[in-house]
């Protein structure tokens, strides 16, 4: 059954950047773009590098180690040397707070 929980409050994570939070024992990259917020698993799976540790282009991640980039929208690895996506998680705002959950099973 998916779990909902609380990764930020509305305002706490900057535009393009993002927030990492734990979830139930992965590591998850909550990105703000614009003022929507998007969830990924946050490991590069090019050699398990923290995503979140580079930098936004557009509505990409940099992965800070090889250059891999991956949609924040989706997961999909979009540039080598990653070849394999990550999980994207679904989000949501309810009142005041930004919600993620997890629907891995």
């Amino acid at each position: 059954m998916s779990q909902w929980f609380e990764a930020a409050r509305l305002g706490e994570i900057p535009d393009r950047k993002s927030k990492v939070i734990v979830l139930n024992g992965a590591d998850v990259a909550v990105f703000n773009l614009g003022g929507e917020y998007y969830a990924i698993e946050d490991i590069c799976t090019h050699d398990g590098g923290d995503i979140s540790g580079g930098w936004v282009e557009g509505d990409r991640a940099v992965c800070p180690r090889h250059l891999a980039e991956f949609s924040i929208r989706t997961g999909a690895a979009l540039k080598a040397p990653a070849y394999e996506g990550v999980h994207s998680f679904p989000v949501r705002v309810r009142g005041e707070v930004v919600e993620v959950c997890d629907d891995r099973g």
